[in-house]
């Protein structure tokens, strides 16, 4: 098991190195490969493609994360979610504007919406968590999301956070 992270770190590290270089669309697996020194069928023995790879990355990075969030604190989730974003801003920029059938937006949304739902009703006690409400503010939260990488001179994670806690506490 550790040999099979080690490859897939290394396959995440070369797919972010070269998107340093080139956009996404453009990259492909055997860029990926070359990259790290290895072969397409170590690529495809661990991923379908790169948005499985793109997935994969984002799922270990907030699995550690939230296992160092504190537990009698629900809103430190969204802090240190806010916090790795805005850390590694440069690589979630450009994966959240990947459009089509495998676009990460709808991986992140699909992750957020059960944690969303399992941390709303501390967050907000008072709050009806209707399956429309929760898809609302799965949505809205995905929305802010992009939209606060995106934009240049990004007001502080921290700060991020504290705006989408006054959010979500209305009503």
């Amino acid at each position: 098991m550790a040999d099979s992270n080690i490859t897939k770190r290394a396959l995440a590290e070369a797919l972010k190195e070269q998107m340093n270089i080139e956009p996404f669309g453009k990259i492909s697996v055997g860029e990926i490969c070359d990259r790290c020194d290895m072969n397409r069928k170590s690529f495809y023995y661990h991923f379908r493609d790169k948005y499985d790879l793109v997935n994969w990355i984002f799922d270990t990075e907030f699995i550690t994360m939230v296992q160092n969030c504190r537990a009698d604190d629900p809103w430190s989730v969204l802090e240190e979610l806010c916090v790795h974003l805005h850390d590694n801003r440069s690589f979630y920029r450009k994966v959240l504007q990947i459009e089509g059938q495998n676009a990460f937006a709808q991986h992140f949304r699909d992750l957020m919406l059960p944690v969303l739902a399992d941390r709303i009703p501390a967050m907000c006690p008072h709050a009806e968590l209707t399956p429309f409400r929760m898809n609302f503010m799965a949505d809205g939260f995905l929305c802010a999301v992009q939209r606060w990488l995106v934009e240049r001179g990004t007001m502080p994670p921290l700060e991020f956070a504290a705006q989408m806690k006054t959010c979500l506490l209305v009503g």
